[in-house]
């Protein structure tokens, strides 16, 4: 727990409320949540002395408890741009709240807020060209396309699977 730390403008900051579990103090949960879904593990290994975990690390720099709430906080979790891959909502994702879920010093934990930084948005690229290449490649205009998976996505027939993209084709819907 870094109460010191003021967040950078580059930083992707979250919010997490966290339930401790009993005897554990927020500060202590709060800090878990940083190091657990940043740099740190369970315990210590040997490839933590080949870089700089001070610079990689996220830092939970404020703790709120939660209103009529008992043993609940929101913990304000600050991590810096170089922990996460260019334009990868994937990998950010999967850093922030991949395995820290299941976290045993915790009862509970939800991302309630992301605020993620122009910094990190300006390394996203977007696609390659816009929406009026696409309606010219299809020869479609004047209607919504749509990008989707027909449901249920696993288990239907391929005469059934069929059927349901043919009705929406009937129906005009024109969907990848």
């Amino acid at each position: 727990y870094t109460p010191d730390y003021q967040p950078q403008d580059t930083d992707i900051l979250a919010a997490f409320r966290v339930t401790p579990q009993p005897g554990v103090p927020s500060e202590e949960a709060g800090a878990a949540v940083a190091a657990e879904s940043s740099t740190g593990t369970w315990t210590t290994v040997w490839t933590d002395g080949l870089t700089s975990l001070d610079r990689y690390k996220g830092r939970c720099y404020h703790i709120d408890p939660v209103p009529g709430e008992d043993n609940q906080y929101i913990c304000y979790v600050a991590y810096p741009l170089d922990l996460f891959e260019e334009g990868s909502v994937t990998n950010m994702f999967t850093s922030i709240v991949g395995n820290v879920f299941g976290f045993k010093a915790l009862r509970a934990l939800r991302l309630e807020d992301l605020r993620i930084p122009i910094a990190y948005i300006k390394t996203f690229q977007g696609p390659p060209h816009g929406i009026q290449v696409e309606r010219d490649k299809l020869n479609k205009y004047g209607r919504p396309l749509l990008g989707c998976t027909i449901k249920p996505k696993l288990g239907l027939s391929a005469k059934n699977y069929g059927r349901a993209v043919y009705e929406c084709l009937r129906g005009g819907l024109d969907f990848t």
